[in-house]
């Protein structure tokens, strides 16, 4: 009864508009005082300790990163770039979207981050192209996703201090997902275009491809330098996180000028503000984790997936829909700190490796970030494009159909995915 109670409680101040990490502190701390052997206390002391970990310091250092390369207009070189490279193709612009989304995935490390600063660049440019406004939003929203998949990847990071597995190696393994989803999306636009015949760019020279090119290696870099760092056993993911920072300084302030003393107060504040969030959210998460362990739910879980679901694929294929659910209702920071320790055991015990099983449960999520009601992606594109929710999502849905196609690929098919982080004793 008291289970319940807590459930009904959940939803209800989620359909109240309560933001989620409010909604799983207060769930956790009524969990708790309803339950007489525990004090009130473990609520804090469990929120705390679910911080006591340095590969999370690495979460707010990397929004840091993400901050300054886009006060300091580097997303502007990468568009300029990705046009340069594909603004050739019919529907130029449009597949430009995807490659700098691609591009800025390897540096911001978020989705939003990518959605945010991409879609203001890119949504008003495809509207004067011609484009419709539903295509320029859904392009931005779907391509967005892979800021989550692409190396560095913050929620990667969060997985990896959960599941005790290497970031490294998760990095590694969500790069051919990345590109799998960014090569589908772009065969999906080439078709819309021809038929809708929206406009190309003619075709750069070499040398001109080249000078855009030699602009953007800088930026560029970063991921490389990032995942050089880790996988070479020369710094931790925190430390690396570091290193991106320091580079993204030097970028926008010595090599690039684009940004002055003045505002690093401001890029701070902002980095604190989304940080705290973040961190919040995955502390009140930890907290309710723990209630519910003590509720025996994980145990409950388990026997239902060895009962119900006695073949594999079967678990693989409502692993999936659990957290495309899940991902509808929730941010990825909470929902993989309430939902993997839950499931992780049993797909270990199934013989799954918890790399290959923390791809799935990445590409699911952020496919959460393009479909209501939560959708935080899509309802940024939106905005940009000023349009409603409804009109975006309904544009969006071939595109996340080829994210889910490539999430079928990678969950039945490991070896794809799996051949990267194997290549690399880490």
């Amino acid at each position: 009864m008291t289970g319940l109670f807590l459930v009904l409680l959940f939803f209800g101040l989620m359909f109240l508009g309560v933001p989620i990490a409010f909604v799983i502190g207060i769930v956790s701390y009524i969990g708790f005082f309803l339950l007489d052997a525990i004090p009130l206390q473990a609520v804090v002391q469990q929120m705390f300790s679910g911080l006591e970990s340095f590969i999370l310091l690495a979460v707010p250092l990397f929004i840091f990163a993400a901050n300054i390369m886009n006060r300091g207009e580097i997303s502007e070189k990468l568009v300029q770039f990705a046009v340069a490279l594909v603004g050739h193709i019919r529907g130029g612009l449009a597949h430009a979207n995807i490659v700098v989304s691609m591009f800025f995935g390897g540096i911001s490390g978020a989705s939003t981050a990518d959605t945010a600063g991409i879609g203001k660049i890119m949504i008003p440019s495809m509207h004067k192209e011609n484009y419709h406004k539903e295509t320029a939003a859904a392009v931005t929203a779907a391509s967005s996703t892979m800021g989550m998949i692409i190396p560095p990847s913050i929620p990667m990071v969060i997985y990896g201090s959960l599941a005790g597995v290497s970031v490294g190696k998760m990095f590694l393994g969500g790069i051919i997902p990345g590109a799998a989803i960014a090569l589908g999306l772009m065969a999906l636009v080439g078709v819309i275009s021809h038929r809708r015949n929206y406009p190309k760019y003619q075709r750069l020279k070499v040398k001109e491809v080249l000078v855009k090119g030699l602009q953007s290696i800088p930026p560029l870099l970063t991921p490389f330098i990032i995942l050089g760092g880790i996988v070479g056993g020369i710094v931790t993911p925190t430390e690396a996180a570091v290193l991106a920072c320091l580079y993204a300084f030097v970028l926008s302030f010595f090599i690039y000028r684009t940004i002055s003393l003045k505002e690093i107060p401001g890029i701070v504040y902002d980095t604190l503000k989304l940080s705290s969030l973040t961190l919040f959210a995955l502390a009140t998460a930890t907290s309710l984790g723990r209630l519910i362990s003590y509720y025996s739910v994980p145990r409950t879980i388990e026997n239902f997936f060895a009962n119900a679901l006695p073949f594999d694929w079967m678990f693989v294929i409502a692993v999936i829909l659990l957290f495309l659910l899940v991902g509808m209702f929730m941010d990825t920071i909470p929902s993989i700190v309430l939902f993997v320790p839950i499931v992780l055991p049993t797909a270990t015990q199934l013989g799954m490796d918890p790399i290959h099983f923390g791809l799935i449960v990445m590409m699911c999520l952020a496919v959460g970030l393009v479909t209501p009601p939560y959708g935080l992606c899509l309802l940024l594109a939106s905005k940009i494009a000023e349009i409603s929710i409804g009109r975006s999502f309904y544009a969006t849905i071939p595109y996340i159909t080829v994210i889910l196609l490539v999430i079928g690929i990678i969950a039945f098919i490991p070896e794809i995915a799996m051949w990267l982080p194997e290549s690399f004793n880490l």
